[in-house]
């Protein structure tokens, strides 16, 4: 007797006045079709549509993977938008792993959504679900999917094109400050800002004038500008002689001003020495104390990827292993993009969450960092890059993090510490609200889907206010 193939069925569930919840599974069964039951054929044969609710036993067990996203519908007749959260709960054969199963449907959503045939409608929504699981996701013996309209709202955000974001933006404080910052310690004249913000020099001034008022620049002789440290520091011509017991042992590098201040504000102790130039690099060196470590920090004097950038930070690297030379490890410490799992929470990067960079446990190759150096696009829309994985020397640094954020560490403690030093400091400083941290996928054409962050499973316990620490690589 022949073996009878699994078909992919959907079947409806329930209706309200205000959602639908649609069930969607693989069994191997055979059925004619008649006014209650639609049999599709040719590039659909194996799919089977029920017309009718029909689907009665439930669900006992709860489902092993589950995401929700909200889209906007749009009236034809009054362009109206109305929000529509869509749920997806996933249950899988017995025969796919455990360990496997938040990572299929991590793959299953994004290539539901995926931009370059995103689902306009209703039809086309369940069509793409049904077509993924009948010819790609084997394993997928149940998906259910519940549709709730929550009312009338605000449109999306926006998407900017290339053409508006190149625009030249209309000068302000900030961004004139966000300059000065991004280029300490080197200083900056006003042909400078003139240059990179298209400003007239006059509203350049009037910036400059007022930030010196509020004490966060200070203008040198030679028409420079500079960033004001907010703690005494020292102008030297050159570094002095630290006795050995002074010496660090640790650098920690950053990249951005608020990045140091960040760092500084854990620091004890602090002695601030900078040194101008005009010609070149300037240079900046915080030496002070984190428990029992001498630490030294600093900040790059340019950031980007452009040669004259990537040199300037190899040159600043080689200069404070050659004035510190009995410091043993570095710290790259700056803040950075997280890559978002909709589907598991213990792989779930938040804003405000810190990660250490550790090699990945399920790769063979244990790099702790990747660097893309060339990325291009490709005639099929696609991309070809070329990586370079970096390796430490040892791992020490790394599995002292992984048993760390395996123990009840006092992160919070140290976190609010350093937010108290941080209270005098001009800026931001405190945690962002939650309702800032919205998760939004593109889907093509400039629309955005709001994707839910993934919510805790089982004994994992979501602590508001609380400091998540992830090991994993970072690139």
């Amino acid at each position: 007797m022949a073996e009878i193939e699994e078909k992919v069925i959907m079947t409806p569930k329930g209706k309200t006045a205000n959602s639908t919840t649609l069930v969607v599974e693989r069994k191997a069964v055979e059925a004619e079709a008649s006014d209650k039951i639609h049999v599709a054929g040719g590039d659909h044969t194996g799919i089977i549509i029920n017309k009718e609710k029909v689907y009665e036993n439930g669900v006992s067990e709860p489902c092993q993977a589950q995401l929700e996203f909200r889209v906007y519908l749009v009236s034809a007749a009054t362009g109206s938008h109305t929000r529509e959260a869509r749920a997806l709960r996933f249950w899988f054969k017995p025969q796919l792993p455990p360990n496997e199963r938040t990572h299929e449907a991590q793959g299953f959503f994004r290539e539901l959504v995926s931009p370059q045939d995103f689902p306009k409608d209703y039809v086309g929504f369940i069509k793409k679900i049904m077509k993924l699981m009948q010819h790609k996701y084997h394993q997928l013996k149940m998906l259910e999917v519940e549709l709730r309209q929550e009312g009338c709202g605000p449109p999306p955000p926006v998407f900017i094109e290339d053409s508006v974001a190149n625009q030249t933006p209309v000068i302000s404080e900030q961004r004139v400050l966000d300059m000065i910052e991004n280029a300490y310690p080197n200083p900056l004249t006003v042909e400078d800002f003139v240059t990179a913000g298209k400003w007239s020099k006059a509203e350049v001034k009037d910036a400059l004038e007022s930030l010196e008022e509020k004490g966060l620049t200070r203008a040198m002789s030679e028409g420079l500008y500079v960033r004001q440290h907010s703690v005494d520091t020292q102008v030297v011509k050159q570094m002095p002689t630290l006795c050995s017991s002074r010496q660090p042992s640790i650098a920690v590098i950053t990249a951005l001003y608020c990045e140091k201040q960040a760092v500084d504000a854990m620091m004890e102790d602090q002695e601030t020495y900078v040194r101008y130039t005009t010609v070149g690099e300037s240079n900046v060196y915080t030496l002070g104390t984190i428990g029992a470590h001498r630490v030294v920090t600093t900040k790059l004097p340019s950031v980007g990827r452009t040669r004259e950038a990537m040199t300037a930070a190899g040159n600043t690297t080689t200069r404070l292993l050659g004035i510190f030379q009995k410091v043993e490890y570095v710290f790259l410490v700056g803040v950075g993009g997280g890559v978002p799992h909709y589907t598991d929470y213990a792989q779930h990067v938040r804003l405000g969450d810190v990660v250490v960079s550790t090699p990945a446990a399920d790769l063979p190759d244990k790099y702790v960092y990747i660097f893309c150096e060339k990325a291009e696009r490709n005639d099929k829309g696609g991309w070809d890059y070329e990586v370079k994985p970096y390796k430490p020397a040892n791992y020490l640094l790394q599995d002292i993090a992984i048993r760390l954020t395996k123990t009840r560490a006092p992160w919070d403690s140290y976190v609010s510490e350093g937010l108290q030093r941080l209270r005098g400091v001009p800026g931001h400083w405190e945690p962002p609200e939650g309702a800032t941290d919205r998760l939004c996928v593109e889907v093509g054409e400039g629309a955005y889907i709001e994707v839910s962050h993934p919510a805790p499973q089982g004994d994992q316990i979501d602590k508001p206010g609380g400091l998540r620490v992830s090991c994993a690589p970072v690139a």
